[in-house]
């Protein structure tokens, strides 16, 4: 006897229907930077409980449809940052900030997961630049630069964060960078990394680690860490006269080789 197997299909949630409702609404009612009705007039617009309302609000939130600002309330979010990453003629961190904000320029110790690939123990001194990337004057980046002190052995102490920031990157560019290795995660917002990007912790984000080569060894190690809600990371080469990327195009002769990318997520420090 042939017997029929019975799939059972989970009922979709009601916050989830009601986002998919809100999505259609935003799209085809309001603009970049509109805010929305009130909670109140949102639930009842579309008979749900508020409960419910905020669910499906803060799953578009999290999406990066809306976001929340403190004395505008609840906005339709603006187009995703595009964070260039190259991969062609690229060179040491650059010293002119751009639209970046330094946060601090100081000597701090290695975090623990990245003592090995920076060759120092665990814990050890490096330089420290930290440097917040706007858009739209919010926070959507913070970049965090360690530099081992045998590389740039000689900065005062007394030098004020500009300074020594200065300072480090210019001595930086003092030895030949020989290439650079590039990975990508995903992961979420730690304490400190939450504090900076003006977001709670937990917050998801996409981390890009770039490890600068010179004289045989790690120079230096950049963790940039973008918001997942409003970035979106570019990759792109700059390609030759028949189509093949081409080494130094951008970087002039002696550009470094491409740098080897990889992609995960990240665990736990």
């Amino acid at each position: 006897m042939a017997t029929t197997a019975t799939v059972e299909v989970a009922a979709e949630p009601k916050y989830w229907h009601l986002r998919t409702v809100l999505v259609q609404t935003i799209e085809s009612e309001f603009t970049a930077g509109q805010s929305l009705p009130n909670e109140r007039d949102l639930a009842a617009r579309f008979g749900v409980a508020r409960a419910t309302l905020r669910q499906a609000l803060e799953q578009l939130e999290l999406e990066g449809r809306l976001s929340r600002r403190r004395g505008a309330g609840t906005v339709v979010a603006g187009p995703r940052v595009d964070i260039a990453l190259g991969t062609q003629g690229e060179g040491w961190p650059g010293i002119e900030l751009g639209d970046r904000q330094l946060v601090d320029g100081t000597t701090a110790a290695v975090p623990g997961r990245l003592a090995a690939q920076l060759g120092v123990r665990p814990r050890a001194m490096v330089h420290r630049i930290r440097r917040r990337q706007l858009s739209m004057r919010q926070a959507v980046g913070i970049e965090c630069l360690y530099v081992p002190r045998a590389i740039v052995p000689r900065v005062p102490e007394l030098l004020g964060d500009n300074r020594r920031a200065a300072l480090v990157l210019r001595h930086l560019r003092h030895h030949p960078l020989q290439g650079l290795t590039r990975s990508v995660e995903v992961g979420v917002a730690e304490p400190e990394e939450a504090r900076l990007l003006e977001r709670p912790p937990g917050t998801p984000v996409l981390v890009v680690t770039t490890s600068y080569t010179a004289q045989g060894r790690t120079a230096a190690l950049a963790v940039a860490t973008y918001r997942a809600d409003t970035c979106r990371l570019a990759f792109g080469d700059v390609l030759g006269d028949h189509g093949d990327a081409t080494e130094g195009r951008r970087g002039g002769p002696g550009a470094p080789p491409v740098p080897a990318m990889a992609m995960g997520t990240r665990s736990a420090s």
